[in-house]
């Protein structure tokens, strides 16, 4: 991968990183409900499932995916009856009191429980195989070896979309003042939950 590629690469691919998809709105919530750290450490699942992602693309089984429109609207379906399933918890989530003002809401979910929800809606996003299949060619020298150049851009990439989550994941911490009260528990989880839902309903109803 030439210099001036990775220059293009590196700026236009935060740009992608930095978008609000659902993983960046569920870091968000999590950092409102859970804290900053709980909120990066349930980030791995997406890292995870980005690192998949781009295995698949390296392999040419990403181009296969994307080239598949079952296996694209199956994905597309599953993701978003997912997220649409988040939303409705968030919803329901029980409020509880909160002693000391600024202190994000706890609840008994596990570390693992929010690592698989981050990994379960980064790997069922179609988009998410069509950006690695459509966006990461277009940076590709075919003069130099395809593998090592992949390998670079997946780097990059995952090293960009940590600092995302730590952009969103800290903003929702920034937020959690408003959940002091039960009343305002109540306000975010239903405003958070309306998102997620409002998400994965755009998500089954999009084009490819």
């Amino acid at each position: 991968m030439s210099f001036d590629l990775l220059l293009l690469f590196i700026p236009a691919a935060f740009a992608i990183n930095i978008l609000p998809g659902p993983n960046n709105m569920l870091a968000m919530t999590n950092g409102l409900r859970y804290g900053l750290f709980d909120a990066m450490k349930g980030g791995l699942g997406r890292l995870v499932a980005f690192v998949i992602l781009i295995v698949l693309t390296a392999t040419g089984l990403g181009a296969i995916l994307a080239a598949s429109t079952t296996a694209f609207y199956a994905l597309k379906i599953g993701g978003a009856i997912y997220l649409v399933y988040l939303g409705i918890r968030l919803w329901r989530s029980k409020t509880k009191d909160v002693e000391d003002f600024g202190e994000p809401q706890r609840s008994k979910t596990s570390t693992y429980a929010i690592i698989r929800q981050e990994f379960l809606v980064a790997i069922s996003n179609p988009k998410a195989i069509l950006v690695f299949t459509a966006f990461f060619p277009q940076f590709i020298d075919p003069v130099l070896p395809m593998l090592p150049q992949v390998t670079t851009m997946g780097i990059i990439f995952v090293f960009l979309e940590i600092i995302a989550l730590f952009l969103y994941a800290i903003s929702g911490k920034q937020l959690a003042f408003l959940t002091r009260t039960q009343k305002g528990q109540r306000i975010m989880n239903r405003t958070s939950g309306s998102f997620l839902i409002a998400v994965g309903g755009l998500l089954a109803t999009s084009s490819r």
